[in-house]
C-alpha cells in the first residue's frame, strides 16, 4: 500500500507517532481527532500493514560517551548482487555501523559510524572495514557538528503533493 493510499487521519497518526512515540493513546487520538478505541484499531493495522516499524529512544550519543560520528564511503571491487548482499550483511554485524546505504554513483555504499574516540573508531576502520573482503576504497569524512536530523519523513510535503491532486 503506498503512502498516498492512506487516508489523511493514518498521516496525522503517523506524523504524530514520528514527532512522539510515547505518547499515550488517548493524547494521540485527541491530536488526530477521533476517539481512543478506532485510533488504538488504526495504529494497529498501521503496524501491521509494515507503516510502523517499531519504536525507539532518541538517545544523545555524546552524552552516552559516543565523541565520533563518522560517514565512510565505500567502493567495493565487484557489484555482483552476491558480493553486494554479502557486504551489507557484514556491515549489519558491526556494532560501530548504525547505518548503511548502498548508493549509485562513484561510492558503492555510505556508512554512518559511532565510536567513543578516534582510537576506536581508527581500530575498526583498519582491522575491520578496509580489511573485509572485496572492499576497494573507504573515504571518510569526520562530522564536525549536526546542524539537522530528523527521522522519518515530512508529511506536510505529502499533504501539500496530495492537496494539489485532489
Amino acid at each position: 500500500m503506498a503512502g498516498a493510499k492512506l487516508d489523511q487521519i493514518d498521516r496525522k497518526i503517523l506524523s504524530e507517532l514520528q514527532a512522539d512515540g510515547r505518547m499515550t493513546n488517548v493524547e494521540l487520538a485527541r491530536r488526530v481527532g477521533i476517539s481512543a478505541p478506532p485510533c488504538l484499531r488504526r495504529v494497529r493495522t498501521l503496524e501491521e500493514a509494515g507503516f510502523i516499524r517499531g519504536y525507539h529512544a532518541d538517545v544523545d550519543i555524546r552524552e552516552l560517551g559516543f565523541e565520533v560520528q563518522v560517514f565512510a564511503m565505500v567502493g567495493l571491487q565487484s557489484q555482483a548482487e552476491a558480493d553486494l548482499s554479502k557486504f551489507e550483511e557484514r556491515c549489519r554485524a558491526w556494532p560501530l555501523v548504525r547505518e548503511c546505504h548502498m548508493l549509485n554513483g562513484e561510492v558503492d555504499f555510505i556508512l554512518k559510524c559511532v565510536a567513543p574516540d578516534l582510537s576506536t573508531f581508527q581500530n575498526f576502520l583498519t582491522e575491520k572495514l578496509t580489511a573485509a573482503e572485496n572492499v576497494a576504497s573507504v573515504k571518510t569524512s569526520l562530522v564536525i557538528r549536526c546542524a539537522k536530523d530528523m527521522p522519518g519523513v515530512p508529511f506536510e510535503v505529502l499533504e501539500e503533493r496530495l492537496g494539489r491532486s485532489a
